[in-house]
């Protein structure tokens, strides 16, 4: 089957797109607003970009029925900083609880039950319950789309410090096993690694 882009709604697409792309690990991205209202909402178009300096970025979508921009965008565009906060297992359910759209007045940690604390280099709370958080300064943002509904922004962020469990780093070296990640799939499905294999690659020879 050819599915063309030009003739296919957006909604089609986007189910196409979480579908292929899989598995995705997620960004459980807290802000803070220029109010100081806390925030904090999952996103799993989420990636690394380089490691010098260390950046990520993660990709929040205009909201599918207007078109607007989500709160997380809103923040930080105003505050310039976030924090990625990864998501274990342990954490899944009070995430999802994290993922309505909310009013830009209520806060998803009272919502869910966890607990925001103070991050160290910027203003945004990371997230307790996190075994990995990485304060982040905005990079830039990267407009994508018409300004309607079906677009989103990358947002690009330099990590300017980590916070990782002590169980988890081991010979500085992420256990994934302790770690115990999850990654997200198509619907209301997510998956964790515990089925891995390994492949040895090669090392080119000096000449």
């Amino acid at each position: 089957m050819i599915i063309d882009p030009d003739n296919t709604a957006f909604q089609d697409i986007h189910k196409l797109m979480i579908g292929s792309i899989v598995p995705r690990p997620i960004a459980f991205v807290s802000t803070i607003s220029k109010n100081k209202q806390n925030n904090i909402a999952p996103f799993s178009y989420f990636n690394g970009v380089c490691s010098n300096p260390p950046t990520i970025m993660f990709a929040p979508a205009r909201r599918g029925w207007d078109g607007s921009e989500k709160d997380t965008l809103i923040n930080i565009k105003d505050t310039k900083e976030f924090v990625v906060n990864i998501v274990s297992e342990s954490i899944t359910e009070q995430m999802v609880k994290c993922s309505t759209d909310f009013e830009s007045n209520i806060d998803e940690f009272s919502i869910s039950g966890l607990t925001p604390i103070a991050s160290t280099k910027i203003n945004p709370p990371r997230l307790l319950e996190s075994k990995i958080n990485l304060e982040c300064k905005l990079n830039q943002i990267v407009e994508i789309g018409n300004g309607t509904a079906g677009g989103g922004f990358i947002v690009i962020g330099t990590i300017v410090l980590f916070h990782i469990d002590d169980k988890v780093l081991v010979n500085n070296k992420i256990d994934l096993k302790e770690l115990n990640p999850v990654g997200r799939l198509a619907g209301s499905w997510y998956t964790k690694p515990t089925d891995n294999f390994k492949i040895e690659r090669k090392i080119k020879p000096n000449k």
